[in-house]
């Protein structure tokens, strides 16, 4: 049977993560979450740090959401963790602090999809539930030769049936591990190692020389270009920073002053913007310096960065309750973007 093979393969080849150590729903979870748009690899040193400072659902539920967010800056796509945080917050007052045991009520947590709810029930419950993420629609869909979009509602469904049909009566807990991990290094999607898989001889897209067509993508998403301009307004070792509270990237987290365009625009006519008057008027500044352009890339937003460093008596800015005068040695209490934090790193540098 094809699920024999799998976890055969696996039981050979598994690497050894800390999350497959436990059977604690809590730990899986958050592992799941974490490698939704994670590597394993950089996974592994933000779990073992996020379990050491919250090491149950209870210690989560009471922390604070910038605590969260500070323990996942670099990881990115930072409503993972506000949802984590929101969601531990739920169990610990509707289930007691107890994380749910059936699908259907993992299932309705804020944050958990269909894969992650069947991912947590098989690995911590061993509940009959085929968790069927991009490792497991490309091993599929090369194997039985599916041409139906992965990211189709009937795609989805479909898969899902063939997943279920493809465990069988193997132990849900070890399949789900096994065609996932088999999906992450053996059949991954760019010159997979055909030559040495053991399931090439029943492989639709490897007979058929299809591998590199499989899977199937209906939809494609456009890269959306948004223009920067970061002002770090510095005194000494102080500077100014506020927080990004509207619906978009990086909710919560803090950031220098912000103005946003929707095309480049050169620094001479930036001086000359509203935005850019309403903040300064006609206070004294020196402009210390401008960097170039700072690409810095999300799934589907490419942020072209300005750095417009400015020494000022930022005290007598405007008052603005939005910004906040921190000191050097405060910004280990902020949760910053990449983008900020490698900024400031070489900022810190640079002045010790």
């Amino acid at each position: 049977m094809l699920s024999n093979q799998i976890i055969n393969w696996y039981l050979q080849n598994k690497r050894e993560l800390p999350w497959r150590e436990t059977k604690d729903p809590y730990q899986i979870w958050i592992s799941e979450i974490m490698l939704q748009q994670t590597r394993v690899a950089t996974a592994i040193d933000y779990f073992n740090r996020f379990i050491e400072q919250f090491p149950t659902i209870s210690d989560l539920a009471k922390a604070k959401e910038q605590e969260v967010l500070k323990l996942w800056q670099g990881l990115g796509y930072y409503s993972r963790a506000r949802n984590l945080h929101a969601t531990a917050k739920i169990i610990q007052s509707q289930y007691n602090g107890i994380f749910p045991d059936s699908y259907e009520e993992i299932l309705k947590l804020k944050g958990i999809g269909s894969y992650t709810a069947a991912a947590i029930a098989s690995f911590a419950f061993n509940l009959p539930h085929a968790a069927v993420d991009g490792n497991v629609y490309r091993v599929l869909s090369r194997i039985y030769g599916i041409d139906k979009a992965i990211d189709s509602t009937e795609g989805k469904k479909y898969f899902q049936s063939i997943a279920s049909e493809t465990m069988g009566n193997a132990r849900p807990e070890i399949f789900n591990q096994a065609i996932i991990e088999f999906g992450a290094l053996q059949c991954i999607p760019r010159n997979p190692k055909c030559d040495i898989c053991p399931l090439f001889a029943n492989c639709f897209a490897y007979n058929n020389a299809q591998v590199d067509q499989l899977p199937i993508k209906s939809k494609q998403i456009k890269t959306k270009n948004r223009y920067f301009y970061y002002l770090f307004l510095s005194c000494k070792s102080q500077f100014l920073i506020e927080k990004r509270e509207k619906k978009d990237i990086w909710e919560n987290l803090f950031q220098y002053p912000l103005i946003e365009y929707n095309k480049p625009i050169p620094t001479d006519e930036l001086l000359q913007t509203l935005e850019w008057k309403e903040l300064f008027g006609n206070k004294n500044m020196l402009i210390h310096s401008v960097s170039g352009n700072v690409l810095h890339k999300l799934s589907h937003q490419n942020l072209h960065t300005t750095f417009i460093h400015i020494e000022m008596d930022i005290k007598k800015l405007k008052k603005n309750t939005d910004y906040k005068i921190i000191n050097y040695s405060e910004i280990p209490n902020y949760p910053f973007p990449k983008l900020i934090e490698d900024h400031l790193n070489m900022i810190v540098k640079n002045n010790t």
